[in-house]
Protein backbone atom coordinates (compact mmCIF):
# COMPACT_ATOMS: atom_id res chain seq x y z
CA UNK A 1 0.00 0.00 0.00
CA UNK A 2 1.41 3.43 -1.18
CA UNK A 3 0.74 6.49 1.12
CA UNK A 4 -1.68 7.61 -1.24
CA UNK A 5 -3.89 4.40 -0.54
CA UNK A 6 -3.37 5.00 3.25
CA UNK A 7 -4.72 8.57 2.99
CA UNK A 8 -7.46 7.60 1.01
CA UNK A 9 -8.49 4.97 3.37
CA UNK A 10 -8.30 6.89 6.46
CA UNK A 11 -11.24 9.10 4.35
CA UNK A 12 -13.26 6.12 3.47
CA UNK A 13 -12.87 4.80 7.09
CA UNK A 14 -13.96 8.41 8.92
CA UNK A 15 -16.96 8.06 6.10
CA UNK A 16 -18.39 5.10 7.35
CA UNK A 17 -17.69 5.79 10.76
CA UNK A 18 -14.68 3.41 11.48
CA UNK A 19 -12.17 4.17 14.26
CA UNK A 20 -9.57 6.40 13.27
CA UNK A 21 -6.81 6.05 16.01
CA UNK A 22 -5.20 2.89 14.61
CA UNK A 23 -4.01 5.32 11.31
CA UNK A 24 -1.48 7.05 13.77
CA UNK A 25 2.17 6.43 15.45
CA UNK A 26 1.70 5.17 18.73
CA UNK A 27 4.40 8.30 19.50
CA UNK A 28 4.45 11.38 22.01
CA UNK A 29 5.16 13.43 19.29
CA UNK A 30 2.02 12.51 17.08
CA UNK A 31 0.45 15.46 16.47
CA UNK A 32 -3.18 16.44 15.24
CA UNK A 33 -4.51 19.64 14.29
CA UNK A 34 -8.40 20.17 13.58
CA UNK A 35 -10.49 23.07 12.79
CA UNK A 36 -11.48 23.65 16.72
CA UNK A 37 -8.58 21.53 18.31
CA UNK A 38 -4.53 21.10 18.88
CA UNK A 39 -3.21 17.61 20.06
CA UNK A 40 -0.11 16.24 20.79
CA UNK A 41 0.68 13.12 21.84
CA UNK A 42 -0.91 9.46 20.76
CA UNK A 43 -2.63 9.12 23.62
CA UNK A 44 -4.36 12.31 23.50
CA UNK A 45 -5.13 12.30 19.68
CA UNK A 46 -6.92 8.27 19.84
CA UNK A 47 -8.65 9.79 22.94
CA UNK A 48 -10.18 12.73 20.40
CA UNK A 49 -11.00 10.59 17.78
CA UNK A 50 -12.75 8.02 20.14
CA UNK A 51 -14.87 10.96 20.91
CA UNK A 52 -14.74 12.16 17.21
CA UNK A 53 -16.46 8.64 16.57
CA UNK A 54 -19.09 8.48 19.79
CA UNK A 55 -20.41 12.30 18.47
CA UNK A 56 -20.63 12.57 15.11
CA UNK A 57 -22.62 10.55 12.38
CA UNK A 58 -22.79 10.79 8.71
CA UNK A 59 -19.76 11.88 7.02
CA UNK A 60 -19.02 13.31 3.51
CA UNK A 61 -15.11 13.36 3.01
CA UNK A 62 -14.38 15.06 -0.78
CA UNK A 63 -11.48 14.71 -1.69
CA UNK A 64 -10.33 17.79 -4.56
CA UNK A 65 -6.72 18.04 -4.57
CA UNK A 66 -4.79 15.10 -3.32
CA UNK A 67 -0.94 15.36 -3.66
CA UNK A 68 1.34 13.02 -1.78
CA UNK A 69 5.07 12.82 -1.98
CA UNK A 70 7.37 9.43 -0.21
CA UNK A 71 10.67 9.35 0.19
CA UNK A 72 13.07 6.84 2.38
CA UNK A 73 10.27 5.62 4.83
CA UNK A 74 8.78 9.46 5.09
CA UNK A 75 5.65 10.72 3.15
CA UNK A 76 3.70 13.60 2.99
CA UNK A 77 0.62 15.11 1.79
CA UNK A 78 -1.59 17.93 1.05
CA UNK A 79 -5.13 18.35 0.05
CA UNK A 80 -8.60 20.27 -0.55
CA UNK A 81 -11.71 18.23 0.92
CA UNK A 82 -14.81 19.69 1.06
CA UNK A 83 -15.93 18.00 4.32
CA UNK A 84 -19.59 17.61 6.12
CA UNK A 85 -20.90 15.62 9.56
CA UNK A 86 -23.61 15.57 11.33
CA UNK A 87 -22.90 16.40 15.08
CA UNK A 88 -25.07 14.20 17.37
CA UNK A 89 -24.63 15.63 20.58
CA UNK A 90 -26.06 19.07 19.01
CA UNK A 91 -28.25 17.80 16.11
CA UNK A 92 -26.47 19.86 14.01
CA UNK A 93 -25.44 19.40 10.54
CA UNK A 94 -21.74 21.28 9.72
CA UNK A 95 -19.38 21.87 6.67
CA UNK A 96 -16.61 23.33 5.71
CA UNK A 97 -14.26 23.31 2.70
CA UNK A 98 -10.96 22.49 4.61
CA UNK A 99 -7.09 22.26 3.70
CA UNK A 100 -5.78 18.78 5.04
CA UNK A 101 -1.82 18.27 5.25
CA UNK A 102 0.57 15.98 7.04
CA UNK A 103 3.55 13.79 7.27
CA UNK A 104 3.49 9.83 7.59
CA UNK A 105 5.90 7.19 8.48
CA UNK A 106 6.84 3.79 7.34
CA UNK A 107 6.12 1.06 9.70
CA UNK A 108 7.02 -2.57 8.70
CA UNK A 109 4.05 -2.66 5.52
CA UNK A 110 2.10 0.13 6.51
CA UNK A 111 2.07 3.95 6.70
CA UNK A 112 0.98 5.38 9.62
CA UNK A 113 0.47 9.35 10.04
CA UNK A 114 3.12 11.33 12.60
CA UNK A 115 1.17 14.61 11.91
CA UNK A 116 -2.23 15.38 10.57
CA UNK A 117 -3.41 19.14 9.93
CA UNK A 118 -7.31 20.06 8.85
CA UNK A 119 -8.12 23.53 8.69
CA UNK A 120 -10.58 25.81 7.14
CA UNK A 121 -10.24 29.21 5.53
CA UNK A 122 -11.78 31.81 8.09
CA UNK A 123 -14.42 33.41 6.25
CA UNK A 124 -15.89 29.80 5.75
CA UNK A 125 -16.29 29.64 9.84
CA UNK A 126 -17.60 33.24 9.54
CA UNK A 127 -20.12 32.02 7.29
CA UNK A 128 -21.25 28.89 9.21
CA UNK A 129 -21.25 31.09 12.49
CA UNK A 130 -18.75 29.63 14.40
Amino acid sequence: MTAADTVREYYESLRRGEPLYPYFVEDPGTAKFGISESLIGYDDVAEALREQSRTTDEWTVDSRRLSVAERDGYAWFSDAVDLAWTDTSADRRRAYPTRWSGTLERHDDEWLFATLHVSTPDEALAAAGD
